[in-house]
């Protein structure tokens, strides 16, 4: 499986369970028509590229996303990263074979399961002044070590961006555990995901069933976020295909 093999190959978007409707359209990538190569009970969501190779283009980007949006209106697949493509059908039949037992047992997994997407930030103007505001020992240390009549040392700046830091840290890591705890019942798994910038409390991937979405899922967040105070925005996304609860890697 190659990013650059010549002539027409197979791009491939997901591996799915047999069975699927393969008609898909021609919604893939540079207009091409979706369809599905079967092995043994499992398919993989391909199109033809007759480029040779394919850049990490937004409208490439969007049109990956676009056929994995369509995939999951009817079934949770194990999604593929982005510029994978394979020689031939056969190939793909060979990479099927190959890794026949992972990809099932995963399908298995995440059958009638979708992820959804928490992200938690600090909506305040300076982040620091608002931990300076609810924390009185790093209250007590700017004031010791930045504050008075002598300009203040470097070693004086660390030591507050030091505690800073940690609180920052800490905070985060209570916040986070009070959420999960108000998720876990609505959730099969929850994965902790890097954070953006300074005013992020968390971000998180939930894993979670297709049906529950409105039901509890949505409810639960609301429930959740009334525990908090102002100074705290809550934006939930999805749903999207299992990216982060599965680990598709082909043996070629």
């Amino acid at each position: 499986m190659s990013s650059s093999i010549k002539g027409v190959g197979k791009y491939l978007y997901a591996i799915v369970p047999d069975g699927m409707n393969p008609k898909f359209g021609e919604i893939g990538i540079d207009g091409a028509q979706v369809y599905i190569i079967t092995y043994n009970h499992i398919s993989a969501v391909v199109s033809d590229f007759n480029n040779g190779k394919i850049r990490p283009e937004r409208r490439h980007l969007a049109e990956h996303q676009a056929v994995l949006k369509s995939i999951l209106k009817d079934e949770s697949p194990l999604p593929i990263s982005f510029g994978m493509i394979a020689g031939s059908a056969e190939e793909i039949q060979r990479i099927l074979s190959l890794n026949w037992k992972s990809l099932t047992d995963q399908l298995k997994r995440v059958q009638g399961k979708v992820e959804m997407g928490i992200r938690v930030v600090w909506d305040v103007p300076n982040i620091f002044e608002y931990f300076v505001n609810i924390h009185k020992e790093l209250r007590d240390v700017r004031d010791k070590l930045l504050r008075g009549s002598r300009n203040p040392t470097q070693n004086d700046k660390i030591e507050v961006g030091r505690l800073f830091e940690w609180l920052l840290k800490e905070d985060r890591e209570n916040l986070t555990q009070k959420v999960e705890e108000g998720l876990k019942s609505t959730c099969f798994e929850i994965t902790r995901l890097s954070l953006r910038n300074e005013k992020d409390v968390m971000n998180l991937a939930c894993l979670i069933e297709r049906e529950s979405i409105e039901k509890n899922f949505e409810a639960a967040i609301c429930e959740i976020a009334q525990n908090f105070d102002n100074n705290f925005t809550f934006d939930f996304n999805g749903p999207w295909a299992p990216h982060n609860f599965v680990n598709v890697q082909l043996v070629l």
